[in-house]
């Protein structure tokens, strides 16, 4: 199972939707099974736009104060018999892991996610340690908060035996260059 994972796309704003710097997010989206957005979409209708290239899951950001069925304060998925919690925000990133858990899933031991996703800070991370998963996709439109130009998406390859997740660049804006390292991993039961 293909997943593709966004966040802060902060749109609409000067585009009204992420066409508006070309087709590289659309692409890179309609290759996979689902797309699981970790907040501050701004608007719902960005949610409809990546729905016309597979289902959507959505945990609400900070800038998210809107009503839809798909978006959600956090998310708690099994996978392929994979526990994946997607939460907006996890500030700082590098604690512990389960601080990290305990702060997102207060409810959850620290034993029973694998993949553990967050946004808000623009910046791509990826790391296994403590036995999880962390992805943080950065910012398709906003990488580093940099100006509008191409940043980051991750990609997660779900089988029932590992996951191959990356950090996938989206390309370049003319006269903006893309500050994204990508970066892969692959995890094993």
């Amino acid at each position: 199972m293909l997943i593709s994972v966004i966040s802060d796309t902060h749109l609409p704003s000067i585009f009204r939707n992420p066409d508006g710097l070309g087709p590289e997010l659309g692409k890179f989206l309609s290759q996979t099974d689902l797309i699981i957005h970790a907040g501050d979409v701004v608007r719902p209708s960005i949610l409809d736009w990546c729905e016309q290239f597979a289902p959507v899951k959505c945990a609400k950001g900070n800038n998210d104060e809107f009503d839809d069925p798909r978006a959600e304060d956090k998310l708690l998925l099994e996978l392929l018999g994979w526990r994946i919690g997607v939460v907006h925000e996890l500030r700082p990133e590098d604690r512990p892991m389960s601080e990290l858990i305990f702060q997102a899933f207060p409810e959850e031991s620290v034993d029973s996610l694998d993949v553990l996703i967050s946004g808000d800070t623009h910046v791509p991370r990826l790391e296994y340690r403590d036995d999880v998963l962390f992805v943080n996709s950065g910012s398709p439109t906003l990488p580093y908060h940099l100006e509008w130009r191409h940043g980051s998406a991750a990609l997660l390859n779900l089988t029932s035996d590992g996951i191959a997740a990356e950090i996938v660049s989206l390309g370049e804006t003319p006269d903006r260059p893309n500050p994204i390292e990508t970066s892969s991993l692959v995890i094993h039961r």
